[in-house]
């Protein structure tokens, strides 16, 4: 018979202590990377597992995680929040947590949910996605005190609680910026209606861009709700125009793609997220670091169950511009 794998056998075969090994498990933000990656390395290799049961007698806690999956819209955006849920499952791996699933309709629903998986399952905290103004469902768990940590800020009090965000703004003016750079003076923005967070604050990136190289953006900005279709409509009544625009930076991949076809190739395109599908075509696109920050979000929630010092954290990661043939 093989052995048993116990933290002792980790520790030795990563030269560190056994209380190294149960920071890992337990308290990774404490542990040095270094140091980190190589215990977890250990711990894949040996094939350690953790008691569960004794580990939540011994720390009070399950070790259970919740975060919702997003209704599937047109296929090539939904990606986005798959790839940061992997990040976050395997983040939660590493630091032996596991991640629960749930669906919801929307906000409101959501709520409910909390309430019946909470009633139901011993969980030690959420990971929120798709934060917007005035967020009624932060309000609802800081209310109950129950810990949370959402990607995305809190855009109408960004000290409200603890979070993990992409500077969109900063991603809309790297696109935009490249694009003036290769002799575009007339660049055009296809977002999302006003009122969203993220939509919002990517317009910002490329108007202030605009702005800043003494362009202006009057005129050259189009919203829709996602979706290629809705791209083609408003590129197509943005070429219309008396001075119609040379280029297009659109908010997301699939807005983007729609740009794209209206214009028949005969105008720059930029997207955002980075998106299988943006790989696969040649569309240039702001990648967002989608793994990192699910293993920061990973990393707060963790700081807060383990009892760190009161106040929020904030985290925010900065995208990068992949150009390929469409700009």
């Amino acid at each position: 018979m093989a052995e048993k794998v116990t933290i002792a056998t980790v520790a030795a075969y990563a030269q560190v202590s056994r209380q190294t090994v149960s920071n890992v498990l337990n308290s990774p933000h404490i542990v040095r990377d270094e140091t980190r990656r190589r215990v977890e390395e250990a711990i894949a290799t040996l094939g350690y597992r953790a008691n569960q049961a004794a580990r939540q007698m011994r720390t009070g806690r399950s070790h259970l995680l919740a975060v919702r999956i997003e209704p599937t819209r047109d296929g090539i955006n939904g990606s986005v929040l798959d790839r940061f849920l992997h990040g976050m499952t395997f983040a939660a791996a590493a630091a032996g947590y596991r991640v629960m699933l749930y669906t919801a309709d929307d906000d409101r629903d959501e709520i409910k949910t909390f309430d019946n998986l909470l009633a139901s399952y011993d969980l030690d905290g959420f990971v929120l996605t798709g934060t917007d103004h005035g967020d009624v469902r932060t309000r609802w768990l800081a209310e109950r005190d129950v810990p949370f940590v959402t990607f995305g800020r809190p855009w109408d009090a960004p000290e409200r609680h603890s979070w993990v965000d992409v500077d969109n703004a900063a991603g809309t003016a790297q696109a935009t910026r490249r694009l003036i750079e290769t002799g575009h003076r007339r660049i055009a923005f296809v977002g999302w209606p006003a009122g969203s967070g993220v939509g919002d604050d990517r317009r910002d990136g490329w108007q202030r861009t605009m702005k800043a190289y003494d362009l202006d953006p009057t005129g050259l900005d189009r919203g829709a709700p996602d979706g290629i279709a809705q791209g083609a409509d408003c590129a197509r009544d943005l070429l219309t125009t008396p001075d119609p625009p040379t280029a297009f930076v659109c908010v997301s991949d699939s807005l983007a793609l729609g740009a794209l076809q209206a214009a028949g190739g005969r105008k720059a395109v930029t997207g955002f997220d980075d998106t299988p599908v943006a790989q696969a075509i040649g569309l240039t696109s702001v990648s967002q670091p989608l793994a990192d920050a699910a293993a920061r979000c990973i990393d707060l929630l963790i700081h807060h169950l383990d009892g760190a010092p009161t106040g929020t954290h904030q985290v925010l990661l900065q995208p990068s511009l992949v150009v390929r043939t469409t700009a």
